[in-house]
């Protein structure tokens, strides 16, 4: 069963392997939430392609992608993947931000996270993840983010059941840490590292920084 010892113990392990990981990489807080909606279902390269895409291009902005027709935006995301359909996605949480914020990260940040995040849910294309990650990494509100790696981890060494779901995995987070907004940051990037090194489909225990982790 998961604690506030053993979650602790877990990221002491994964700090000490990798360091101090620096995530989310991006210029601003509106970049970050481009960012959170590229990269579903897709690894980070191509959602840094596809930002780089948009910045070469002048379009890293809220109203010159507003303003952007649906397939000129689609292909310039094109190297995350899904373009099309993520491309109507972006455009439904620009309209979202400029109708209630004009467009303005600071108004955002005026409004408490509990409004935030259903404000979020309720956009069509932004689900728990990706609601969290704009959160978390764009409006410093610590929400603690759960992908499909966490679970892996946490079912791999017991410590969550199959049919947990999000909030399940999130609450496990939330009821045993502090509400840290640095150490939500690091701690969920430290798990996307394991994950993507380690804790594969097919793992690779032995070499892995939590392989004795709880065991």
């Amino acid at each position: 069963m998961a604690s506030r010892k053993t979650l602790k113990e877990a990221y002491d392990a994964m700090l000490s392997h990798f360091g101090h990981l620096g995530w989310w990489p991006a210029q601003s807080p509106f970049e970050v939430m481009v960012g959170a909606m590229l990269t579903q279902n897709t690894n980070w390269k191509n959602v840094e392609r596809a930002i780089e895409n948009l910045k070469n291009a002048g379009m890293l902005d809220v109203y010159a992608i507003h303003g952007c027709e649906h397939a000129a935006l689609a292909e310039l995301i094109r190297p995350a993947g899904y373009f099309r359909l993520k491309a109507g996605r972006l455009k439904n949480f620009i309209e979202y931000f400029i109708l209630n914020y004009g467009g303005d990260v600071e108004r955002m940040k005026e409004i408490s996270t509990s409004t935030l995040r259903e404000e979020l849910l309720s956009v069509k294309g932004i689900g728990p993840e990706t609601a969290d990650s704009i959160l978390l990494y764009a409006l410093n509100r610590p929400m603690f983010v759960v992908d499909a790696y966490t679970k892996r981890i946490l079912l791999r060494h017991s410590l969550c059941c199959e049919e947990d779901g999000y909030v399940e995995i999130q609450q496990i987070f939330m009821d045993n840490l502090e509400w840290d907004v640095p150490l939500f940051n690091e701690y969920h990037a430290l798990i996307v590292e394991t994950g993507k090194n380690f804790c594969r489909k097919i793992p690779h225990c032995d070499a892995c920084p939590l392989g004795n982790w709880n065991r």
